[in-house]
């Protein structure tokens, strides 16, 4: 016989692919089963995309900031601040506490985007979103890297909280700075976030409503009034709202990575519904403030963003269509912040 292989011999396998965690991989170079995977998203069989190469550019950061979110910081702040001119009158009023109230606001809203970008983009919740990639998940920057940020923006807040406190003298909002910051961070961090237990909209009504309103009126003046405590129900429900419908636009990557939140538990229709009520609200609020400061009228003229936001929501059939309705909810929020503070101090 001629030398070679024997007729009986077996034939050499080639050795079996694996990831460098010692999973098989599939040709498409994911985990073969993708029940064994740590992410919900591939445990339920779903195809993520390629993650992106190269260190993320200054544009990127900006995107991964989400500027768009900034006025739910910037609004209870401009109430606040008119509600406190009303309660001390304008002799009282002090412009450097009011700037650093806006500072810890948007500082801590920016901590929050990043510290979500973070917590969101390692559990693998961010793969299948419809909005904008984000940072972690679009492997446009690393985690570690995201996380830095977003304790720097906290850093910032808590330092412009803490010389906020030394100048009024009202100690015992450290504390309320300390609980905020840790709300932040929790909300979609930890092993257990509430904002994957349907709990987000509390977190944004309580911070970014009560806390960032009637807060910056007490730095100011030392108490509070009616204006400061309807302004801030009124805005935090607008902010709810924004939160509302970003979570009704990711409704389905959500359900598949495993993120519950209030629009995963209460179904997609019932959300239109309690986003329309979130949004409206607050223009009965208006219409009281109305009957005492005649400028609060034209607080209404939000209407002209907020009732095609309602109608995009009630009959939007596309994710992709939301996002147009989450632009409006977002920019009614600062002006509504704006027309009815100003309404306030004039």
């Amino acid at each position: 016989m001629a030398h070679g292989a024997r007729p009986n011999e077996p034939k050499q396998q080639k050795p079996r692919q694996t990831s460098p965690t010692g999973a098989r991989k599939s040709a498409s170079g994911g985990p073969k089963n993708p029940a064994k995977s740590g992410n919900p998203a591939r445990k339920s069989g779903a195809v993520t995309g390629p993650a992106r190469s190269g260190p993320a550019s200054l544009g990127d950061w900006i995107s991964g900031a989400r500027l768009r979110t900034l006025p739910l910081a910037i609004a209870p702040v401009a109430l606040g601040t008119g509600a406190a001119v009303v309660a001390g009158g304008a002799g009282e009023f002090h412009w450097v506490r009011a700037l650093l109230a806006l500072v810890v606001a948007v500082s801590l809203q920016i901590g929050v985007n990043y510290a979500n970008d973070y917590s969101d983009g390692i559990r693998g919740t961010d793969n299948h979103r419809v909005g904008p990639a984000r940072l972690t998940g679009g492997g446009a920057a690393k985690p570690r890297a995201v996380l830095t940020v977003a304790l720097g923006f906290f850093g910032i807040a808590a330092v412009a909280g803490l010389v906020l406190v030394i100048v009024s003298q009202f100690w015992w909002l450290l504390a309320v700075g300390a609980l905020a910051i840790v709300a932040a961070w929790f909300y979609t961090g930890g092993k257990k976030p509430y904002g994957y237990l349907g709990l987000g909209e509390l977190f944004v009504f309580v911070f970014f409503g009560l806390v960032a309103t009637v807060g910056t009126t007490y730095v100011q003046v030392g108490t509070v009034n009616l204006e400061s405590w309807l302004s801030a129900v009124a805005i935090g429900l607008i902010a709810c709202a924004v939160l509302m419908v970003n979570n009704l636009r990711d409704i389905k990557p959500d359900k598949v990575a495993g993120k519950r939140t209030l629009a995963v538990w209460i179904g997609a229709r019932a959300s239109r519904v309690v986003f329309c009520v979130f949004l409206l609200v607050p223009f009965a609020i208006v219409g009281f403030f109305a009957l005492f400061y005649p400028l609060a009228w034209f607080t209404f003229f939000v209407l002209l963003l907020v009732l095609p936001a309602c109608l995009i929501v009630a009959t939007a059939k596309t994710a992709k269509e939301l996002i147009l309705a989450l632009k409006l909810t977002s920019m009614a929020a600062l002006l509504y912040g704006i027309l009815l503070g100003l309404a306030f101090a004039l």
